[in-house]
């Protein structure tokens, strides 16, 4: 009587704990504490274009969505956009803004060739060049003196650049079909434009570009060094040789998968926006990515669903605790680095080889936080369970539970997954083909 008394009292916890987590899920603002939301002022529903922050406290944005005819406003927070002030307004688009220093920063835009200057962080602005015209859709400034705009009109537009603070500009390309809209300068000499459709690359201070075969554009780009670097165009690639080459990164998958802008902290740590998941009972919701390792492994972060921020699409940050993530209206804030990074398990197949028996391999990195990869080789097709045991034998992970072909397989298997999370200690993973066991494994998870 003692065994199915104790047996019904688990039974009623386990099933109390499920309906504890599906009303968390639907109804609870998840997950709490990390990110804390911001407003912008009114802006007359004036969208965001553009953020940048200088550091801690200090940083300015703009509005614009490449509609002519409309006042546009510069605005400045001074307390870590906890409050947004309007500086400036203008009859203009407005696309990207540049600050070099706190003091000294350029704003550019759409309709006459609209550049402005600051050196006095806003209070007073002046055309760089009266005489521009044009859309100017992207500015790089490498410093003062010189500086690259892009200009995405027909005929007449395409990368300029001038060497004396705007007095006088140089036309350094146009192709019919191949116009500038992005321009990035890893420093006076190596650098890259793009649009939807081309990847270019100079190496002698935009005098001559060379386009990089079979590779698409970028929203944001980004460089260490003079090798490794990564851009984003809805997905994330990285370089390890000056952009060459560039190989894809795998995301999360979530109800959109994408990254539209990413912010690096340093060669190891990068936020992204552009993605969301379908948040049962409250519609989607914007994620923030996040890799630890350069993008070896991406996670996600949910800031608070009470939030009812769709998606991100603006970001800056300073370091690995002040980050900031924006649409439109509103955004969010953190300064503690975010909230728990969610590292979703994904199973690729990476050869299609038919091996000569079952095999399961040792996972790697052991031990591991928060993520490893688990590889199994299959010699026929047939229904695979990759299974995750506790100490006492129970099981708390199915990795893999479908039917599956012939070859050489890799899971990247996540300790901390949404919804679940498994605690430091030692684990067991086991392979069975069909309902037989292949072999298990030990790995041991650290936090």
């Amino acid at each position: 009587m003692g065994n199915k008394f104790i047996n019904k009292i688990s039974s009623l916890l386990f099933y109390i704990s499920i309906l504890t987590f599906f009303i968390a899920f639907n109804f609870a603002h998840n997950p709490p504490g990390g990110w804390y939301q911001q407003f912008l002022p009114d802006l007359n529903n004036r969208p965001l274009a553009d953020i940048q922050f200088i550091d801690s406290l200090l940083g300015y944005g703009i509005t614009g969505d490449h509609t002519s005819g409309d006042t546009n406003y510069i605005i400045k927070t001074t307390n870590g956009g906890d409050n947004w002030f309007i500086i400036n307004s203008v009859y203009n688009d407005l696309s990207r803004v540049k600050f070099l220093n706190a003091n000294t920063g350029y704003i550019c835009g759409g309709g006459s060739g609209f550049f402005i200057k600051t050196t006095n962080g806003g209070t007073n602005w002046t055309d760089v060049n009266s005489s521009l015209t044009g859309y100017i859709e992207d500015i790089f400034v490498l410093n003062e003196d010189t500086i690259w705009y892009t200009d995405t009109r027909v005929v007449i537009g395409g990368l300029f650049r001038t060497t004396d603070g705007g007095a006088t500009w140089i036309r350094q390309f146009y192709a019919s079909g191949n116009i500038p809209s992005r321009i990035y300068m890893l420093n006076a000499h190596v650098g890259f434009f793009s649009n939807s459709f081309y990847l270019n690359k100079t190496t002698n201070s935009g005098f001559n570009w060379t386009t990089i075969s079979g590779e698409n554009g970028f929203q944001d780009i980004y460089f260490a060094d003079s090798l490794t670097g990564w851009k984003s165009n809805g997905d994330m690639k990285k370089t390890t040789d000056g952009g060459l080459s560039w190989i894809s990164q795998n995301l999360p998958v979530t109800s959109n998968v994408g990254i539209s802008k990413f912010t690096n902290v340093n060669n190891d740590t990068i936020f992204g926006v552009g993605g969301e998941i379908f948040y049962p009972g409250n519609g989607s919701r914007g994620i923030i990515y996040k890799t630890t390792n350069g993008g070896i492994n991406w996670g996600y972060q949910l800031p608070d669903t009470s939030f009812n921020i769709g998606i991100y699409y603006h970001i800056g940050s300073i370091n690995k605790l002040n980050v900031w993530c924006y649409f439109n209206f509103t955004g969010v804030h953190t300064t503690i680095g975010g909230d728990t990074t969610y590292y979703p398990t994904s199973v690729t197949q990476i050869s299609g080889t038919t091996p000569s028996d079952y095999k399961l391999f040792q996972n790697y990195p052991n031990p591991f936080n928060p993520v490893t990869k688990i590889k199994y080789e299959l010699k026929t097709p047939g229904f695979i369970k990759l299974n995750v045991y506790n100490i006492n034998g129970k099981e708390v992970k199915t990795i893999v539970n479908e039917k599956q072909n012939t070859g050489v397989y890799e899971a990247d298997f996540s300790a901390t997954e949404y919804g679940s999370s498994l605690s430091s200690g030692v684990y067991f993973y086991s392979l069975f083909a069909g309902e037989e066991l292949v072999d298990t494994k030990k790995m041991v998870v650290i936090k």
